[in-house]
């Protein structure tokens, strides 16, 4: 099993988030989700501006295999995307938990980040899922 970096929180759908400080997180699917999905060939991101909501699904990382949602962890502001993967999909699958982040979110609703999986518990998800 994959390493799961201790700065991160995460949604049961597989996403994760880690917090910048000055109001922002960084989001990304696990490590786990990329190995599930295979090897990724297309990213559709959102648009930097876009107004999310968290639970809501907001970017696809689409597969050889399938397509599949990216939700929103958290409410906010797209205020960065990652350009780099529209030419570089595979990026997720060899460095989902650095190079392979999908976008930045300027918090709306800061509490929210309380309500997310710590990396533990995550690791106890995944592990049960593999069960």
């Amino acid at each position: 099993m994959s390493e799961i970096p201790g700065d991160l929180k995460f949604l049961k759908s597989h996403e994760w988030v880690r917090i910048e400080g000055d109001g922002k997180v960084t989001i990304g699917i696990s490590d786990h989700a990329q190995g599930l999905l295979g090897d990724l060939v297309y990213v559709e991101l959102p648009a930097v501006g876009d107004d999310i909501q968290a639970g809501t699904g907001v970017a696809v990382v689409e597969s050889v295999k399938a397509a599949s949602d990216v939700y929103a962890p958290v409410s906010g502001t797209i205020t960065a995307v990652n350009e780099a993967l529209a030419d570089k999909p595979e990026t997720i699958n060899e460095d989902a938990y650095g190079e392979g982040w999908l976008f930045v979110v300027e918090l709306s609703e800061p509490d929210q980040l309380n309500e997310l999986l710590a990396p533990d518990d995550y690791a106890e998800q995944i592990e049960g899922e593999e069960d």
